[in-house]
């Protein structure tokens, strides 16, 4: 029995004795299927082939960016974030190793895993029974968990406080349970604003972006931006990290805000 993974997107199954028929997530508009093909490995099998590592990188105090190396899958980042002693995994990388655990097991652990939305799940069920703690998946995004687990906690509402400090938001956008994580730090003022790709830095880092499928490149409505501004007006954060090791520093809140001001200007043919 083995818990196939997709090579496309690092989603991993459930335990069978036959490899799925296709990748429910990239069957789906907002992924896509490769152009060979669908093509599966195992977690044993990326193990065992000695091609991949974890890099960890310390971005700042308390938080640190997980990255595999040669990149997998969608190729994203994930986020270990440490406030008031709760330590907290924001998103998912498909590839975790005997080093990866000890590694993080001699840095304090993982109290929590917390989603941003379905692309990201990739095998958020072996680290949470690596680490002996709970996943937090938005209810809206129940039906594209692909690999249950007792150990997944759909939550309800707009917002969730996690640990003190660490509140989860449900914005919507690229999927309906589309969240983002508000990291108010202890240590000063200035606050951070995890986002997956719910929101997407630009390449000018003073701007950020929303699509409804990135690789297919379909744009979001106005209505659904609009929406997501007005969530994120009371929050203030002086920083966003999105999930491809990309950040707008100071200040992060702003330029959200002008950022969807000139995405709606340009869907209503205002801006050119």
């Amino acid at each position: 029995m083995e818990k196939s993974i997709c090579i496309t997107c690092g989603t991993q199954y459930p335990p069978s004795s036959q490899q799925p028929e296709c990748c429910v997530i990239c069957e789906e508009e907002r992924q896509y299927v490769h152009p060979d093909g669908q093509q599966w490995t195992t977690l044993e099998d990326m193990q065992l082939s000695g091609t991949y590592t974890n890099e960890f990188i310390d971005e700042q105090s308390g938080l640190q960016s997980i990255t595999t190396q040669p990149s997998f899958g969608i190729g994203q980042t994930a986020y270990l974030i440490e406030e008031r002693g709760f330590r907290l995994l924001w998103d998912c990388i498909a590839y975790i190793d005997e080093k990866t655990v000890n590694d993080i097991k001699e840095e304090g652990g993982i109290d929590a895993i917390a989603l941003s939305h379905p692309h990201y799940y990739t095998t958020q069920v072996e680290w949470a029974e690596a680490f002996e703690c709970p996943i937090y998946i938005h209810e809206d995004d129940r039906q594209w968990v692909q690999r249950p687990s007792d150990r997944i906690i759909f939550w309800s509402g707009e917002s969730l406080q996690i640990s003190e400090g660490l509140v989860l938001y449900r914005l919507g956008g690229h999927f309906d349970g589309g969240a983002v994580l508000h990291w108010s730090k202890q240590s000063d003022n200035d606050a951070v604003l995890l986002t997956g790709d719910i929101i997407q830095v630009a390449a000018a880092r003073e701007w950020v972006s929303f699509m409804y499928s990135y690789p297919n490149m379909i744009p979001l409505p106005a209505k659904a931006v609009k929406t997501i501004a007005e969530k994120l007006k009371p929050l203030a954060f002086g920083e966003l990290y999105n999930a491809f090791h990309r950040e707008v520093s100071g200040p992060a809140d702003a330029a959200v805000q002008k950022s969807a001001e000139r995405y709606i200007a340009a869907l209503e043919g205002r801006l050119f």
